[in-house]
């Protein structure tokens, strides 16, 4: 077994009376009155975001909107409705970022529906990123987030990842390598030649965790590298995941951890127009930042002042970003059942 590190403790960010904290309203002009700290509307982004004044509140704008696939929290539409919908809503976020600021839009893929259940894939940052850049803003990065689970495709290959597009506003931004650098692959990688022959080459700190999300496990576990591939992910919340509540695709804490680590100065404003259950608000306030969100459903409402004031009391459940994926070859039910029946060989058809 690989030596366990040990438990993380949650601190405390307030006191016990965390609850009063959390501000929860349905009236804008009661939202903007009061400017508290950690605050969720209840109620369209797009309602909160008019009684907003147009001027810089946003150190980092983070969602994951709805895909237009009909859940039960959004109502399908048209594309090209979908399309108009959420240009106005960005266009409004943007007049109230920091010129410092960064927008981050997590999105998978818009599935055309057909008769015989072979619709084809509608790529969504490919329909978001015109949008963007016509407002004026620079695209940093296309982020691959990779995941384990998912459903299982027929007539296609089951889809296992999903993008983050991190835009900025100028060239001058909010950008902190250092406080979500990873373990360098070769820490005793040495220059070969030139002035500097013989010297380390990599940064003593760390390396760039780059754009798909992956990162070393032994930054973790010591001894984890002779035991594991050497990389984790991040799980998508699914039935047995610490952080899962009943909304149904909730964005994972860890997954805004790195954003909110290398994107917002401390004490920053994190804001989240569709914020579900409220993960990128515990991803803020367990990093001590600021947090407002927006959300119709009264019960994700409920379910998000509660982990929040969990996060600010130390006591909120989720699953740390730096924290290695289950090994799943341990599990019993890895191995091949005697009953299964006979099985195709790799290659065969």
């Amino acid at each position: 077994m690989p030596p366990q590190k040990q438990e993380r403790k949650q601190l405390a960010i307030v006191g016990p009376k965390a609850a009063d904290q959390v501000f929860v309203t349905a009236d804008p002009a009661e939202f903007v009155k009061r400017d508290a700290d950690y605050a969720l509307f209840h109620g369209r982004c797009e309602n909160v975001l008019g009684a907003l004044p147009e001027k810089p509140l946003f150190d980092l704008i983070v969602t994951s909107p709805p895909y237009n696939i009909g859940k039960p929290y959004e109502q399908k539409v048209e594309l090209q409705q979908y399309k108009t919908g959420q240009k106005k809503v960005i266009t409004e976020l943007v007049k109230r970022m920091k010129p410092t600021g960064s927008l981050c839009w997590q999105v998978g893929n818009y599935v055309v529906s057909s008769k015989n259940n072979r619709g084809s894939v509608y790529p969504l940052d490919i329909l978001f990123h015109p949008i963007f850049e016509d407002l004026g803003l620079v695209l940093r990065n296309r982020i691959v987030w990779r995941f384990g689970h998912g459903l299982h495709c027929k007539h296609r290959f089951s889809g296992r990842y999903e993008v983050i597009l991190w835009y900025t506003k100028a060239n001058e931004y909010h950008f902190d390598l250092d406080a979500v650098r990873i373990k360098s692959k070769y820490p005793g990688k040495r220059h070969y030649k030139g002035p500097r022959a013989g010297k380390l080459s990599s940064n003593p700190n760390g390396k760039n965790p780059e754009d798909v999300w992956e990162a070393s496990c032994d930054e973790m576990y010591t001894g984890w590298e002779n035991l594991w591939d050497g990389f984790w992910d991040i799980p998508n919340v699914k039935s047995n995941h610490v952080e899962k509540h009943s909304h149904p695709c909730q964005f994972p804490v860890g997954l805004v951890e790195r954003l909110v680590k290398a994107l917002t100065p401390a004490n920053g404003l994190v804001f989240d127009p569709y914020a579900g259950a409220a993960s990128a608000g515990v991803a803020a306030v367990i990093n001590r930042r600021k947090f407002w969100g927006a959300e119709v459903v009264s019960e994700y409402v409920r379910i998000g002042q509660q982990w929040l004031t969990d996060a600010l009391t130390g006591k909120a459940k989720y699953r740390p970003h730096d924290k290695p994926i289950y090994d799943h070859t341990k599990s019993p039910l890895s191995r091949v059942p005697e009953d299964s029946g006979p099985l195709l060989k790799f290659g065969q058809d």
